[in-house]
């Protein structure tokens, strides 16, 4: 059971972390001030394999439709994907994820909403940010230098994902250390230097608790990760960097009120202090942030 005497252990170990800050940047035309306040990231998917259903999106006008709902719940960010993470879920080629998202991109980003691109794939990457996205939401390993030189000629912004594997479709057993902090602070610390040597000041970092790992999938084990990651984030904040974190489901606890799950995930990323929440729940994971806000 979680508790109090976890959470004073917590900061006293770290205590200096606990105080670091973070870079500020604009996107979209909006300052994001992640010191001072968090911001959200509504999900819209293109896959008829995601496996939140209030997401998916089967066409273009009804992916602008959602997108344009989930801003007016309090999204400051729309995330775009066209592959579900799940092991089973079908692989879509370039030109197939192009043809979704693209329309889409275009739309958006007239009517000014800010688009995040979740892919490992190159070719999608270049084409949507032409497209005017403004965020790669960069779910794989590979080719990192050229993809961190192709966000920063756009002005735009890159999510480094934490990936054991080539992306995040080739994950396989998740490699489990004594501090889980200390391979991601390793990985983005590494990753952060390629992307300033390339150009690239607009960075996120997201240690990729909602990847499916073939030992981590609905389990115990994974939602004890999940939350050890939630609240220790602030130790990763001292890399510099706003943390993204995508937040997860727990099917084997929530059962039917699955929806209640993200919001209460979003209590524990809060008070690890997490800068940009991805959510299906905007309108809850808003109000959870409104209210803690109130203390």
């Amino acid at each position: 059971m979680l508790s109090l005497e976890y959470l004073a252990d917590l900061v006293e170990s770290h205590r200096s972390a606990a105080k670091g800050r973070v870079q500020e940047f604009s996107l979209g035309g909006k300052l994001f001030a992640f010191n001072t306040s968090p911001s959200i990231m509504g999900v819209v998917n293109f896959s008829p394999d995601s496996w939140y259903r209030e997401s998916v999106c089967l066409n273009v006008e009804s992916g602008i439709r959602r997108a344009e709902v989930l801003r007016a719940q309090g999204a400051d960010v729309i995330d775009l994907g066209t592959e579900s993470t799940l092991a089973h879920a079908a692989r879509m080629d370039e030109a197939g994820q192009k043809s979704k998202l693209l329309p889409v991109i275009e739309a958006l980003h007239k009517k000014g909403i800010l688009v995040s691109i979740e892919t490992y794939e190159p070719g999608v990457a270049e084409a949507c940010l032409k497209a005017g996205a403004g965020i790669l939401n960069l779910t794989g390993t590979e080719q990192t230098s050229d993809l961190y030189r192709l966000v920063a000629a756009h002005d735009a912004a890159v999510i480094i994902c934490y990936v054991q594997g080539r992306n995040v479709r080739e994950v396989q057993e998740f490699a489990f250390s004594a501090d889980p902090i200390a391979p991601m602070r390793d990985y983005f610390e590494r990753q952060i230097e390629i992307a300033l040597q390339n150009g690239l000041q607009k960075i996120f970092i997201d240690p990729g608790l909602g990847f499916y790992y073939r030992n981590l999938q609905d389990s115990t084990v994974r939602v004890r990760h999940q939350m050890t990651v939630f609240l220790n984030t602030f130790r990763l904040r001292t890399l510099g960097f706003p943390v993204c974190h995508a937040l997860p489901h727990a099917f084997e606890y929530f059962g039917e009120e699955v929806r209640c799950a993200e919001p209460f995930f979003g209590v524990l990323a809060a008070l690890g202090r997490t800068d940009l929440f991805r959510t299906h729940e905007v309108s809850r994971v808003r109000a959870v942030l409104d209210t803690l806000r109130a203390f």
